[in-house]
């Protein structure tokens, strides 16, 4: 059996990606490590963080990142599309930049790729998730946001990343027959300093909106990112995956961040701010185990 990994990425350091520890997180597990390298900004070291890991499996692609697809994420789902067409594996674990898997799961993961490696009828393995909002101590359990997603595709079927690259289809149409695993990918999209959680948002606007967008939201320079009340999020519980230990002490914003249940945004709300979402997390959360109501699911389980 061979595993292949798989990601797209530009431009991680100006942004806060922990990148290093992103395709450390899954290196283990595979054999070998397909990134589709973006061309970044001026000073870019992507290229040379990524390097620094020193491991003879991860091959690298340069890629520039065609700005006539700078609209509803396409050029994310091109760039995915790309890595995953140089894997060789017969299952590909994708991971996105800002995307860990842990270490305990590790055994879960290549135990089921192995049971179901002959197995047609499983195309894809669905990993349950952990959003981190703010810090590393907040949890998003919210009807909001999506709770598990796909990160494993059988290879040689077809399978294509489909928006922005959040999920996959078979042909990019039809969904993917799925087995869950017992294992969680570790989502730290938002957690970065304000400044350039701002930054951050501002380009995904660009990308997905294109740069005459007339919504200036994000728009505005000098003003840190609101992560709201930090006091309404769930604590997290567990334990992060040991190779972000390094990238966790880097964490200086704690004084810009509110730790309390009152909001104070000034910005609109956030989905999972709004009081139909919080509801329906309550809900969910507190009467159907965390199984999410009506909510999203790109996928059909198989038995």
């Amino acid at each position: 059996m061979k595993i292949s990994g798989f990601t797209f990425v530009r431009n991680a350091d100006k942004y806060y990606f922990p990148i290093k520890a992103s395709i450390c997180s899954i290196l283990p597990l595979v054999d070998e490590f397909i990134i589709a390298l973006g061309k970044g900004d001026a000073g870019d070291q992507t290229r040379q963080i990524i390097e620094s890991i020193g491991s003879p499996k991860i091959k690298l692609f340069d890629r520039v990142w065609d700005q006539q697809k700078f609209t509803a994420g396409t050029v994310f789902k091109e760039e995915t599309n790309f890595a995953l067409q140089q894997c060789t594996g017969d299952w590909c674990f994708y991971i996105q930049a800002d995307e860990l898997a842990h270490e305990q799961d590790h055994t879960a993961i290549r135990k089921a790729c192995a049971d179901q490696l002959n197995n047609q009828a499983v195309q894809g393995f669905l990993f349950n998730y952990n959003h981190f909002w703010g810090d590393y101590d907040h949890v998003l359990r919210s009807h909001a946001w999506y709770r598990q997603e796909i990160r494993i595709v059988r290879n040689g079927i077809d399978v294509q990343s489909i928006k922005d690259a959040q999920s996959f289809r078979i042909g990019g149409t039809n969904k993917l027959h799925v087995k869950p695993i017992d294992a969680s990918i570790y989502h730290y999209g938002w957690v970065r300093p304000p400044s350039i959680m701002q930054s951050k948002k501002k380009e995904q606007e660009e990308i997905y909106w294109g740069s005459d967008s007339k919504d200036t939201t994000f728009k505005k320079t000098g003003i840190p990112f609101n992560y709201g009340a930090l006091g309404r999020l769930p604590k997290f519980k567990g334990t992060h995956p040991k190779v972000l230990d390094n990238w966790r002490t880097k964490i200086d914003w704690q004084e810009q961040l509110n730790q309390g249940k009152n909001q104070a945004l000034k910005r609109e709300m956030f989905k999972h701010e709004r009081i139909k979402d919080r509801t329906l997390s309550f809900i969910e959360n507190n009467l159907f185990g965390g199984k999410t109501v009506f909510g999203y699911s790109n996928w059909t389980i198989v038995k």
